[in-house]
């Protein structure tokens, strides 16, 4: 069986305050919205722009730190896989979202601890099927 690849680098700002919450068993999950701009000039000379959002999802102790040292307006490169999730909301319509789970993360407004700076979380971004049914 040939092996596939899902990995995706982001550099943006963070459109919102970062929520917190625990699954059943306590497990930390933080999630954030991020905004990357690309920017081109186009035939004409004129400048565009076009800005992505990304939903970010952590895990843990990443989770941990995005809440205490990420606000509103923060910069940072996220690098993880993309996961879509889908639920039956109140209305008994299906819903989907793609998210970008995080596995590594560095803080880039520079004021951070030097010691977390740069965070690897690469075995628990793993999230099992339970966890991520909870978020």
């Amino acid at each position: 069986m040939t092996r596939g690849l899902n990995k995706v680098m982001i550099i943006g700002h963070l459109g919102r305050e970062p929520e917190m919450r625990f699954t059943s068993t306590g497990r930390p999950v933080t999630a954030f919205n991020v905004a990357t701009v690309r920017g081109w000039t186009n035939n004409e000379g004129d400048h565009q722009e076009e800005t992505e959002w990304f939903y970010v999802v952590t895990w843990s102790r990443l989770a941990e730190l995005c809440k205490q040292r990420l606000h509103k307006g923060s910069l940072v490169y996220v690098e993880g896989r993309l996961q879509t999730r889908s639920w039956e909301g109140p209305d008994s319509e299906r819903h989907y979202r793609t998210e970008l789970v995080a596995q590594e993360l560095i803080f880039l407004d520079g004021h951070e601890d030097p010691d977390d700076v740069d965070y690897d979380d690469r075995d628990a971004a793993d999230a099992t099927d339970a966890d991520a049914d909870e978020m």
